[in-house]
């Protein structure tokens, strides 16, 4: 990033939070070590309370209003964004109920800024929160690691939401989930080939319980959904294809033992026998013709989001060279506090 102004942007995306928006706000820094200029975003997802007017009041940089309540994760991609049309070079992710400490945004992009990573997840003391159930602090491992095997990369806490990210990390990033971003945003820099790591953190004291589950039994509900769905999204022929082959071996199998009582003589009395060995191999055989649909689909999608990431390089490029030709970019350089706010 060599000796060019380098501005970083922290965006909370946002739902009726008037209450806890400004000690959150009150938390964070104006001024950081390594970079030039620091600003706040708020994603206003649809909220019915004043909590633009409490960000305006506070001094937030930027807001972006969503018409309708549409979810975290469309929230964070459209903070996401807007961060990238106002000229961040480094985004910071964080919650508006002030669940993570914002003392550690210095060790949260130090990584970035040492070269070392495109993409860094806050790891949270998830053994010593109390506000965490068991079940929670169960699932909340058994998703990091299920992110792990799918992804490749190392990271101990990927439902955390608490994390930074480069300009050029945050383009290449596509979110297909309502309902969180957290788990298959790290899957995605995991099949990119970008740089992930994690940086130990703490967390602060609840101010409210969590709107993305009303109870345990949804988020156990909700976490095995997106688990579910990472793997056919993006391990899709072993989701459909394994099992496949299981179900057509087992019908081959229960095949060859009816053929074997039928040439013995005894297959007039196991009809119920080559019924179902039909039936595992029709089943079999489908599923394997599914799988490789579907990974041809996935590779497809991912031939898009390579040429979506080069669209966005030229677009940057093209703006970099206006940039020189005409003078500072109002939409970067010009401080936007109080006035109006980029639009996803």
């Amino acid at each position: 990033m060599g000796s060019q102004r380098m501005k970083l942007i922290i965006q909370i995306p946002c739902f009726n939070e008037q209450a806890t928006l400004p000690t959150t706000l009150a938390a964070l820094p104006r001024e950081l070590d390594g970079v030039d200029a620091v600003e706040w975003l708020v994603v206003d997802d649809g909220s019915e309370d004043d909590t633009v007017a409490v960000a305006s009041r506070l001094g937030v940089d930027h807001i972006v209003h969503l018409p309708r309540n549409r979810g975290l994760a469309a929230a964070f991609v459209a903070g996401l964004e807007a961060s990238i049309d106002a000229g961040a070079d480094i985004i910071v992710n964080t919650d508006a109920d002030n669940q993570y400490c914002a003392a550690d945004i210095p060790a949260l992009i130090q990584p970035i800024l040492e070269g070392e990573a495109q993409i860094v997840v806050g790891e949270r003391p998830i053994a010593e929160i109390p506000q965490f159930s068991l079940v929670k602090k169960i699932l909340q491992r058994l998703g990091s690691w299920v992110v792990r095997r799918v992804s490749g990369t190392e990271v101990p806490d990927s439902p955390s939401g608490f994390r930074a990210m480069t300009r050029q990390a945050a383009q290449r990033l596509q979110v297909f989930n309502r309902y969180s971003y957290t788990l298959e945003t790290v899957i995605q820099a995991g099949h990119k080939g970008m740089a992930i790591t994690s940086v130990p953190i703490r967390t602060n004291p609840t101010l409210r319980p969590s709107r993305l589950f009303r109870s345990s039994g949804e988020y156990m509900a909700r976490q095995a959904m997106v688990i579910t769905r990472i793997f056919m999204t993006y391990r899709p022929f072993a989701f459909f294809a394994v099992p496949g082959l299981i179900l057509f071996a087992s019908g081959f199998g229960i095949g060859v033992r009816f053929l074997y009582f039928f040439v013995q003589g005894g297959g007039a009395g196991r009809v119920q026998s080559l019924i179902l060995a039909a039936l595992l191999l029709g089943t079999g055989f489908f599923l394997v013709v599914v799988g490789l649909l579907a990974d041809l689909a996935s590779v497809n999608r991912t031939l898009l989001e390579g040429l979506d990431w080069r669209l966005r390089r030229m677009e940057d490029a093209s703006r970099s060279v206006a940039a020189r030709d005409t003078g500072p970019d109002p939409i970067t350089d010009s401080d936007s506090r109080g006035g109006s706010a980029p639009r996803a």
